[in-house]
């Protein structure tokens, strides 16, 4: 497993309509600049179910009817043949197969590729309240539950692209740690790394995941423990964080400068947190002071947070926050 691969760029498998290419039902596709914006970031991997299992190009539209929590996967002019078995076998396979990517971005509305709200229709020609999940991406993600997945449309609105990101590589952290051999002391540090990104996402969460790490004994196998812990993070990662949880974290971080700075320091980085919390200016502003007394002050405990950089500084995401 190399979750960096030989470009050092994590890998993250994508709807391949969305990476250009000629495999929708119309035989065109649905570029994302979004996405081709990151390339200089990840490398992309992309998929398209529907074509792996058979189906051509151009091809009828499909559709998913009957049961939403269950749906079948028809084309409504030959109803008599249900697409979802070899879409959810393919998602299956591939969730084994794809064992070096650290996300997975879906093509929205998809009834195969979709990860909610795809619509599901009715005896009655119309579609049912409650939505689905594209058969192919239910499949997949039953088999991946850890793994960062979001939909190209989300990732529009800056919260969830920053969210999203943040996640994949935290993932792709995790399987690094793994490819190096999971230890009690590597487990630790890896938590003490992610104590305040983890803070700032799920405050209840940060408390659990320090008892359980804070809790183990000698005895504890940390190859048992390690996919238990991670599996929770992920988890707690997915929520994202608010003005509320940022100030809060910020104000752990500038307890640790609170001898070093003087007052009118400490009074300036007061009031832009504050100002943050109220909305008139992003996280990038008081992060940036924060980070530059702590490049005056260096402390080596805050400096190895994930927090302070949890993806590359040039992607820019929280100036958006």
């Amino acid at each position: 497993m190399d979750p960096q691969h030989s470009t050092g760029k994590p890998r993250i498998a994508i709807s391949a309509c969305l990476a250009g290419q000629d495999v929708r039902y119309n035989g065109g596709h649905k570029a994302s600049d979004l996405c081709q914006s990151l390339d200089e970031h990840f490398d992309w991997v992309p998929l398209c179910p529907e074509v792996a299992i058979g189906l051509g190009i151009p091809r009828e539209a499909i559709r998913l009817v009957g049961d939403p929590q269950s749906p079948e996967v028809i084309n409504p002019r030959n109803p008599g043949t249900d697409l979802a078995p070899p879409l959810r076998a393919y998602g299956q396979q591939m969730a084994e197969a794809l064992d070096d990517i650290c996300g997975y971005v879906f093509m929205q509305k998809s009834p195969s590729c979709g990860l909610e709200r795809v619509k599901v229709y009715q005896d009655n020609g119309r579609p049912s309240l409650q939505g689905g999940r594209g058969a192919y991406a239910q499949a997949f993600c039953e088999r991946r539950p850890d793994l960062p997945v979001e939909e190209e449309g989300r990732l529009h609105d800056p919260v969830l692209r920053e969210n999203f990101i943040s996640r994949v590589y935290a993932y792709a952290d995790w399987q690094n740690l793994l490819s190096q051999g999971l230890s009690r002391a590597a487990l630790q540090g890896f938590h003490a790394r992610y104590k305040y990104l983890l803070m700032a996402h799920n405050p209840q969460a940060y408390r659990q995941l320090g008892h359980l790490l804070g809790s183990m004994t000698r005895n504890d196998d940390p190859d048992e423990l390690g996919p238990r812990y991670f599996t929770q993070l992920m988890q707690a990662l997915r929520r994202c964080a608010s003005r509320g949880t940022h100030s809060n974290v910020l104000q752990h971080l500038c307890g640790y400068l609170r001898d070093a700075l003087d007052g009118s320091d400490k009074a300036e980085l007061q009031h832009l947190i504050g100002q943050y919390q109220e909305g008139i200016v992003p996280l990038v502003v008081p992060l940036t002071l924060l980070k530059h007394h702590l490049r005056n002050h260096p402390d080596p405990y805050l400096l190895q947070q994930a927090y302070l950089q949890p993806h590359p500084e040039n992607m820019g995401l929280r100036n958006a926050l």
